[in-house]
């Protein structure tokens, strides 16, 4: 080490406490948890080596951080612990022999209660005579603060519990918001020109966290129940037992729980969680291992910030760091203008990211982006990662300013600001870029979904001028295909097949492949069952398309709008003598018998696709979700069914077999 290790210590714990103070007080982090994991490390080192410089304020000697001036103190009958962590098998292992260490006559495997790990806010919930009296964040382990107003609000918290519940109980757990609702909370964030929150876990505590309970309950929060501090009169042999007391008596576990035997059976379900991270709507950041065994984890009994009884095995870091080599600006099939970060390559989450998304001019201008800026980047899922934030401390200024574009990068037509200065568009329907999206949106699945025609193919039709708008797919012969780049015989027979097949497809498809602002799949299916025909669509006035069932005013202009411009008629009008059907919508138009009703589909239903269950659904007004939550009415499980339905178990909610729900459905006729 370079600098003496007194002066290396000081500036860690400063560096930490600020951190600290982002993070947990300004609901703002400014470093990422895996920078944060190796300052702490190497914090705790300088003091393993030099144990006479431990002082009562460092912050490895307190387990969160300070209460806000603007809630009540609650102190914590049992503090609340924070966890050791791991990052491999071998730290794991390491693990088990200090455990071993201090159980020198246990020598059977240890059993594990194996939980997986959210990012959320931890919260403990006290309950006195089966009745939430307080609810107190983690605070500094010690002492938190009271949210109980706040927490009254999340709808799987509840208010009294199941008989034979203790009389005094205290209940820990993490509230969490799921990934698709921070992404529609920052979407509308965004068009109101709000700053939008870092990630879920800084929406869920910043919700917790108002003045205003209203401000907590407009958000959709849920909170899993993982463990208990005081727990009068209950008797529970292992941590199973306790989840199972937890679940019976109205709380919300997590149906991946489950115990393992020794480090093997640990390490397969790390791997399928970790497998499992992406597609899951709950942030996760690791997997939780207790030793099952009460009795045990009392000899084993604690450090001062830590239980020995107890890690965290946390995944590889979805955040990094990595340079904007250049800011380019992409249009999309409505006329937006998006920026994009083209980036130096950098692995995220196991996969290598080149561009991440800077959303739109007014965010760019917050964050004070720059070409040559050092940046954190995040990566969820399958979508284009975003920038987080910018690291100024790291410029060496050669750093350049970007600005947004006059004129469309593309077509150098002057663009159209919008008065929120958020969006700015190129109104040129005719731009190649535009063209292109909205074929790869008509195209695509969930619109007409024409098999074989890939975006490569698109640009090559787009480029030679071969077609302009989606019309132009149905007139395209063997011999405007064969002369494209690897297009052989047989491709080319397949494309004109798909694109007769596609000509049949319901009048919902392809009201939603159309690529009218603001209408996706679900708005699509209940235009077509109002309506019933296209032209009766296109006739409509305005006042009848708000009257429809989820659309309202706003969606009603863009529908009008875009059916009033002269390029859609005649696109229609094309599509039409093409041959395209716009079969009518068949059953009756108005409200429907299963208005109202949400429904999620799992496993493998026998004689009928998942798409075509789905438009079943839709033809009697209701709607399909994918993912189980307290405002589903029915999830029906078909056959190798999943963790949906014990999911739908836990909430209480019917599921239906495939008999089941078919004769719902013609009940419903």
């Amino acid at each position: 080490m370079s600098r003496a290790p007194r002066k290396r210590l000081e500036e860690l714990r400063k560096l930490i406490r600020r951190a600290d103070h982002d993070y947990y007080i300004l609901d703002r982090p400014t470093l990422s948890d895996a920078e944060y994991d190796l300052l702490f490390d190497e914090l705790r080192r300088i003091e393993g080596d030099h144990t006479d410089w431990i002082t009562l304020d460092s912050p490895s000697q307190r387990v969160g951080y300070p209460i806000a001036a603007t809630f009540q103190p609650v102190r914590h009958a049992v503090p609340l612990l924070s966890l050791a962590k791991c990052t491999t098998r071998e730290e794991f292992d390491g693990f088990e022999a200090r455990s071993r260490r201090y159980l020198k006559d246990f020598e059977d495997q240890f059993e594990y209660s194996c939980e997986p790990k959210f990012d959320g806010l931890a919260v403990e919930l006290t309950y006195e005579d089966r009745v939430l009296t307080v609810a107190s964040t983690r605070g500094d382990g010690t002492t938190g603060e009271n949210i109980t107003a706040n927490m009254r609000t999340i709808r799987s918290v509840p208010l009294t519990l199941a008989d034979g519940a203790p009389g005094i109980m205290d209940v820990r757990g993490e509230v969490v918001l799921g990934k698709r609702a921070f992404e529609d909370l920052n979407r509308a964030r965004e068009e109101e020109g709000a700053e939008l929150f870092a990630n879920p876990r800084n929406a869920a505590a910043g919700a917790v966290r108002q003045l205003d309970p209203k401000m907590t309950a407009a958000r959709p929060l849920q909170f899993f129940a993982y463990g208990t501090g005081r727990r009068e009169g209950v008797d529970a042999v292992d941590q199973a037992a306790i989840l199972a007391h937890l679940r019976a008596w109205g709380f919300l576990i997590h149906p991946a729980v489950t115990s393992c035997l020794g480090a093997d059976e640990v390490e397969a379900f790390y791997r399928h969680i970790l497998s499992e991270r992406e597609a899951s709507d709950w942030e996760m950041d690791g997997v939780v291992l207790k030793i099952n065994d009460i009795a045990l984890q009392q000899r084993l009994g604690a450090l001062s910030r830590t239980p020995r009884w107890a890690i965290a095995w946390k995944f590889p870091p979805q955040e990094a760091h990595t340079q904007i080599e250049d800011i380019q600006v992409q249009v999309g099939r409505t006329g937006v203008l998006t920026p994009v970060a083209h980036l130096r390559p950098v692995r995220v989450g196991g996969v290598e990211v080149r561009r991440a998304t800077l959303h739109n001019a007014l965010e760019l201008q917050r964050k004070d982006l720059r070409i040559g800026d050092t940046v954190v980047i995040r990566r969820a899922g399958d979508v284009i990662p975003e920038v987080v934030r910018v690291l100024p401390d790291q410029r060496t200024g050669g750093e350049r300013t970007f600005s947004m574009p006059d004129r469309c990068p593309v077509c150098d037509t002057p663009v159209v600001r919008g008065d929120d200065a958020v969006a700015i568009r190129c109104p040129n329907l005719t731009c190649p870029a535009q063209v292109r999206e909205r074929l790869f949106h008509f195209a695509g699945r969930g619109a007409m979904d024409i098999e074989g025609l890939g975006n490569q193919l698109i640009d090559q039709l787009v480029t030679r001028g071969l077609v302009h708008d989606p019309a132009d797919l149905f007139s395209l012969k063997q011999d405007d295909l064969l002369p494209l780049d690897l297009m052989a015989q047989k491709r080319a027979d397949n494309l004109l097949a798909a694109l007769a097949e596609a000509k049949r497809r319901p009048l919902a498809r392809v009201i939603a492949a159309l690529g009218i602002p603001s209408v996706g799949e679900h708005t699509a299916s209940v235009l077509a069952r109002q309506f019933r025909t296209i032209d009766a669509l296109m006739d409509a006035d305005l006042e009848q398309l708000a009257s429809a069932p989820d659309v309202g005013p706003i969606i009603a202009r863009s529908i009008r709008t875009f059916f009033d411009a002269a390029a859609t008629q005649d696109m229609i009008r094309r599509m039409k003598s093409a041959g395209v059907a716009f079969p009518p919508e068949s059953g009756r138009s108005g409200e429907q018998p299963l208005a109202g009703t949400t429904f999620v589909l799992t496993g493998t239903l026998q004689g009928v696709t998942r798409q075509e269950a789905k438009q079943r659904i839709e033809a009697l007004g209701g709607r399909v979700a994918g993912s189980v939550s307290l405002k589903t009415n029915y999830v029906v499980a078909g056959d190798d069914s999943g963790s949906k339905v014990d999911r739908a178990r836990e909430l209480d909610i019917t599921i239906l077999t495939q008999r089941e729900w078919e004769e719902l459905l013609d009940d419903s006729l």
